[in-house]
């Protein structure tokens, strides 16, 4: 998974913020986080829906059992920077949503055109987290 990790951001970098590859777009930003027990620092692709607030991040994996990693550094480190397509770098703050705040959050991510989302759902038994990156 490194090496499409590591191909998706040198093209996320060359282009400013589009991908080609999957048909991305630019629907991306880049996580730079800090490893829960590694104190690493990491950076991950993932899909990003815009609010008012700032993004919208979902959890999925894919549908695996279990949560990515980039989850757990986000909830023991919750302060991160984000390179996204229209704003360069940007300061967030992640906020795991509950309830009725995640369940829209997944609705959203779900609609989504052509989205693989809803299959994702389908492949697990664990509740997908979603989180929201907030401006700081």
């Amino acid at each position: 998974m490194s090496d499409w990790n590591d191909e998706i951001i040198e093209e996320f970098r060359r282009t400013g913020g589009t991908v080609e590859r999957a048909g991305f777009g630019r629907d991306l930003v880049l996580l730079h986080h800090v490893g829960a027990r590694s104190g690493e620092v990491r950076v991950s692709p993932v899909r990003a829906i815009p609010t008012d607030d700032g993004w919208l991040i979902a959890a999925s994996k894919g549908g695996a059992p279990d949560n990515p990693a980039w989850f757990h550094n986000l909830v023991a480190h919750p302060d991160i920077e984000i390179e996204t397509p229209d704003d360069g770098n940007v300061g967030v703050h992640a906020v795991r949503l509950t309830g009725a705040a995640r369940d829209e959050g997944w609705a959203r991510f779900t609609s989504l055109p052509g989205s693989s989302f809803a299959s994702y759902e389908a492949k697990t038994d664990r509740v997908i987290p979603v989180l929201e990156l907030r401006r700081r």
